[in-house]
């Protein structure tokens, strides 16, 4: 068949770059993104947390290169989507293994709300406004922040209530 006789078949499977390059310039990147990532603010960061992104970004840029021609070996791609997925697995074990890494590698759920009332510096902190703090209390069935024992911003970008007791 003719639609198979004008592939590069040794550009297709065989690496440009030695594949120790590969693993170290895939260990930049991840470290280098996730450092970023863990600067930015979490309420970005929305439902999924910081290494879930990165794992996504990364491997769908890395994906796409290896996909379109003229860009990268099969198994360059392969080679850097094993290293991304290496470190995010690295990352996740090493808080399971060592709980003190967990400050590092995420971050620290964020008081916003303390025996019904708003801790504005924490708000500002992250960019919360006083309507989408209201909003996100809605959403727990709560109308008034006095009704709020303690409210925190998750690691995750989500928010957490915990209610007065009624008594």
């Amino acid at each position: 068949m003719d639609i198979f006789t004008n592939i590069d078949w040794v550009g297709l499977f065989v690496p440009k770059r030695p594949l120790a390059e590969l693993v170290i310039r895939g260990t930049v990147m991840y470290l280098v993104v996730f450092v970023l990532l863990r600067l930015d603010l979490r309420r970005q960061v929305g439902g999924l947390g910081t290494p879930d992104i990165l794992v996504v970004v990364l491997i769908a840029e890395i994906a796409g290169n290896a996909i379109t021609v003229g860009s990268e070996s099969v198994i360059e791609g392969a080679v850097l989507v094993a290293t991304v997925l290496l470190w995010s697995f690295l990352f996740e074990w090493l808080q399971y293994r060592f709980p003190r890494l967990e400050r590092l590698l995420q971050d620290r759920k964020l008081k916003l709300i303390h025996n019904g009332q708003l801790l504005h510096g924490n708000m500002r902190r992250e960019f919360v406004t006083h309507e989408e703090l209201m909003s996100q209390l809605r959403t727990h069935g709560i109308d008034d922040p006095t009704k709020v024992k303690a409210a925190y911003m998750e690691a995750n970008g989500k928010i957490t209530v915990v209610k007065r007791d009624s008594a």
